[in-house]
């Protein structure tokens, strides 16, 4: 029971309420006392009164006053003069004398406390004020005995009250908490345990209903992360079917082109001057698609193949490049630039700095291609003490807002229509793989610039890997 919400402030409940419970106890015991003291001296007054009106009281009569009052003796000082009106033997000396006119609560409630935790039968004097002005003062002498037992069935009553007002609150309380809060987040509990039974079940999805403000914002905020988790899901699954899709393709599209390149062998030894200029870069061609089709069946079971890292002339390999987009572009007004050092090598791999600098270039030319107005294309690469660097920049409209909110998330970033979004991906993953990082440094209606930073450090490469 102590280990549920209910049971828990169940238990609580009732602690606090018994709490208040003594809190009020203890003032009520010690103002049960000073009524019981005060209704002794109105009682002892009224038999005083009594001998006042005849001084002939026999003692048989004086006793039964005496009895009757509940007290030993009786003084009643009247006009200045103190007599004793009634009086009996004391079984025992005065212990202690209480005054009643000018108590205040806390001495009240030490006083109370002290007769209830005191098992001996003492004899104390209580003075007051007489009532109805009878008088300057009353004192009386009377035994503790009965004023402790009058005390204990008193506090009993109150305890057998407080405990059935605690079980009565309790019980309330309970059934008011279990109905506004414990029943709402049972039925949160149980969406969230029909929601991961099936998260993909649109149906599962929880429907806010709950009265209190604060359960209401956490079903709400539940319902937002179910629908975000299962358009999550669903998109892991489109990924995963097309995933498998592109595996099927690509290993076709191996057996395709490597058919092609013996096609290829077998009319390299052409004679015409155009085949043998062209020859070379299209058996390159086919070489890299062959090799990109078997990493993408490679990607499809893990991750990319980490860089095969060697000495590679920049300028050549851009060269290479731009000549293959310039042969695509054909007589389109895009003219391409280049601003290489001709001796700068960088520790890279080449196959895989290729395709992260044709994905670029590609998605330039066919940023500029969608505004149908001339553009320009340039490739400049450096070094400095710590890094290569290598900058592909164009003249094109800039990237979406949408495309640099998800610059290099598969299938989110795409910039032209109809575009995938992987290029950036895969060229952002294999960067990574070289130690290095590739960043988006401008983008605007003047053109956009991405940078490839290649650090220098075996550190930081063996970190990369």
């Amino acid at each position: 029971m102590l280990k549920t919400l209910s049971g828990r402030f169940l238990v609580l409940t009732v602690i606090f309420v018994m709490l208040a419970e003594v809190l009020i106890f203890v003032p009520s015991v010690a103002r049960f006392r000073q009524d019981y003291l005060n209704e002794r001296l109105a009682r002892a007054q009224i038999a005083s009164l009594a001998l006042l009106a005849d001084d002939m009281v026999s003692a048989e009569l004086e006793s039964e006053l005496l009895e009757n009052a509940g007290v030993f003796n009786v003084v009643l000082r009247r006009d200045e003069v103190r007599q004793l009106a009634l009086s009996s033997p004391i079984p025992q000396p005065i212990s202690d004398t209480y005054d009643m006119r000018n108590s205040a609560a806390p001495t009240l409630i030490a006083d109370a406390l002290g007769v209830l935790f005191d098992n001996e039968n003492r004899i104390i004097r209580v003075m007051g004020n007489p009532v109805q002005e009878g008088g300057l003062l009353i004192e009386v002498t009377l035994e503790t005995g009965p004023l402790r037992a009058a005390m204990y069935e008193y506090g009993f009553r109150v305890l057998v009250l407080s405990a059935v007002i605690s079980i009565l609150t309790a019980a309330l309380l309970f059934l008011a908490v279990r109905a506004l809060l414990l029943r709402p987040i049972a039925g949160v509990i149980r969406a969230m345990q029909s929601y991961a039974a099936a998260p993909e079940d649109a149906r599962s999805l929880i429907t806010p209903t709950a009265s209190v403000t604060e359960l209401r914002e956490a079903e709400e905020a539940l319902r937002t992360m179910q629908t975000q988790l299962t358009g999550a899901l669903r998109q892991k699954e489109r990924l995963a079917q097309l995933g498998g899709a592109v595996a099927r393709v690509s290993h076709d599209l191996r057996n395709i082109l490597t058919s092609a390149q013996l096609f290829a062998d077998r009319i390299e030894g052409s004679d015409d001057p155009l085949v043998k200029r062209l020859m070379p870069k299209l058996l390159r061609s086919i070489s890299r698609a062959i090799s990109l089709a078997e990493t993408t069946l490679a990607f499809g079971r893990a991750e990319e193949p980490p860089p095969t890292l060697a000495r590679v002339q920049i300028a050549a390999l851009i060269g290479d490049v731009i000549d293959s987009e310039r042969l695509a572009t054909g007589a389109d007004d895009i003219s391409f630039g280049e601003d290489v050092p001709a001796g700068l090598m960088v520790r890279a791999d080449g196959e895989q700095i290729h395709r992260v600098l044709s994905n670029l270039v590609r998605n330039a030319r066919q940023a500029i291609l969608a505004t149908g107005k001339p553009g320009e294309i340039c490739v400049r690469a450096w070094e400095d003490d710590n890094a290569w660097w290598i900058s592909v920049s164009d003249t094109g409209p800039g990237l979406p807002p949408k495309a640099r909110e998800h610059l290099f998330q598969p299938f989110q970033g795409a910039v032209t229509k109809g575009g995938s979004g992987l290029g950036l991906a895969i060229a952002a993953e294999l960067v990574r793989g070289h130690g290095g990082r590739l960043d988006l440094r401008d983008s605007g209606p003047e053109g956009t610039e991405f940078a490839i930073w290649l650090p220098k450090s075996e550190a930081v490469l063996q970190a990369a890997e």
